[in-house]
């Protein structure tokens, strides 16, 4: 993990901003231009990948850093809009809303003691193991998708 909640934030905000502008990219290629190579696999798998990852990062930080459930829902459907993820990240440094450690000890303050406060202090502590659970997690829900097919085609079979 990085040393801070901020910082670990700022890198996923500023991924998933690049993998917009490469699936945008892609996108215009394709339909507008009618290019059919692998660029639009790539860019939507990673961006899709990257998309995942910082939706799981703004739910762990927002609960790390108490942000309340109005602000941590705003943060991860930021990543919805194309862009948007860094003006938020800018928004959440001058708003102190990014102040702070990672949680990994239980402390004398009643207010963090709840079932996800508990289980995101167990998972930060164990970093090597988080990361794990994500990989494997992230891989599976990529599988599902991937076996799906294109969302476009959701529902249509």
């Amino acid at each position: 993990m990085t040393k801070t909640p901020a910082r670990f934030y700022q890198v996923l905000a500023t991924a998933e901003m690049v993998t917009w502008a490469g699936l945008i990219t892609a996108m215009i290629a394709r339909y507008g231009f009618g290019y059919e190579g692998e660029m639009f696999f790539v860019a939507g798998l990673s961006h899709g990948i990257v998309f995942l990852a910082y939706g799981l990062t703004a739910l762990v930080i927002g609960i790390n850093l108490r942000w309340g459930l109005g602000l941590t829902v705003v943060a991860v459907v930021m990543a919805i809009v194309p862009f948007a993820t860094v003006p938020l990240d800018q928004w959440l440094l001058r708003n102190n809303k990014l102040e702070g450690e990672w949680a990994t000890m239980a402390t004398t303050d009643p207010a963090p003691a709840g079932f996800l406060d508990r289980l995101v202090r167990f998972w930060v502590g164990h970093p090597g193991w988080f990361f794990a659970l994500i990989v494997v997690g992230m891989g599976a829900l990529l599988t599902v998708l991937l076996t799906l097919g294109s969302p476009t085609e959701w529902g249509n079979g």
